[in-house]
């Protein structure tokens, strides 16, 4: 059994959902039965759903406490293969701040309430006793891991657990909301009309398009997932209709990809930042 895998089974014992991360921190991709999310996907963290794969597919989905999944032989060939083990925070009700350099640990220490810290290559992981969403850049050198997001597993560090306190949920800055008017001016019909959006077949198309769109990459991965963000936010990203189920929707096709939620978060800022919103 490999060290990986101990660790792993270890993990799932004390009720941490976990997979195995291949080099780069990164999850293995789909299998051929769930490329392009043909499968349907695997929405949640209890695995539960439209997608009944036995592989290691769907990114921070594919978390599992099951130790007949986690040490089956379709998940052995991926343990051979791994660089380490990774963990779903959400699924183990925990929040983890990733503080990726000294400056920011050094905030952390000034800033925020104590709690279990664990040593990173280049800083810590603080982690809370609570969930919240994950966002990446929430200030410089410090992403939020906890929903539809995974941890590398570095031990269990030092300290006490704490609850998640309010400074950091308060590093979440939701974007200013855009009023939503009940008739915007549209191209074309000379003098307004109501927001396309409010007929839900333009938006959903539009979503399901961009998955697609991401889903079939074959090459250039990152550039496609920019591209298509950038396109879906400049289409329907300014008049409030966009929620982040269709957010999440577009980031569960990039991670089929093999991009991480980092990748994926980043490059929606950079596409909303790109667009002045």
């Amino acid at each position: 059994m490999s060290e990986h895998l101990t660790t792993a089974l270890a993990l799932a014992a004390s009720q941490i959902p976990v997979l195995p991360l291949r080099a780069g921190k990164v999850p293995f991709g789909n299998c051929r039965r769930c490329a392009n999310n043909a499968c349907g996907g695997r929405p949640n963290m209890k695995n539960a759903g439209p997608c009944q794969c036995p592989d290691v597919c769907h990114a921070w989905a594919a978390a599992t406490t099951d130790p007949s999944v986690i040490a089956s032989p379709t998940w052995a060939r991926a343990w051979r293969r791994a660089a380490g083990v990774a963990y779903h925070p959400c699924g183990a009700g925990l929040t983890v701040l990733d503080l990726d350099d000294p400056a920011a640990v050094d905030w952390a220490r000034r800033t925020l309430p104590g709690t279990r810290t664990v040593a990173t290559t280049r800083g810590e992981h603080w982690i809370y006793q609570g969930a919240m969403r994950s966002v990446n850049g929430v200030r410089a050198g410090v992403d939020i891991k906890s929903t539809m997001a995974y941890a590398r597993w570095r031990g269990h560090g030092t300290g006490t657990l704490t609850a998640l306190p309010d400074a950091v949920r308060a590093l979440v800055v939701k974007p200013a909301p855009v009023r939503r008017a009940s008739v915007v001016t549209v191209a074309g019909l000379g003098g307004g009309g109501e927001c396309r959006h409010r007929t839900p077949a333009f938006l959903e198309r539009g979503i399901a398009m961009a998955e697609q769109r991401i889903s079939e990459a074959r090459s250039a991965v990152h550039a496609t997932v920019y591209r298509t963000f950038l396109a879906v936010l400049s289409t329907h990203g300014r008049c409030g209709c966009l929620t982040e189920a269709h957010t999440a929707r577009l980031f569960t096709a990039a991670q089929g990809r093999g991009e991480s939620a980092r990748h994926c978060a980043d490059a929606w800022a950079n596409a909303r930042t790109a667009l002045g919103m």
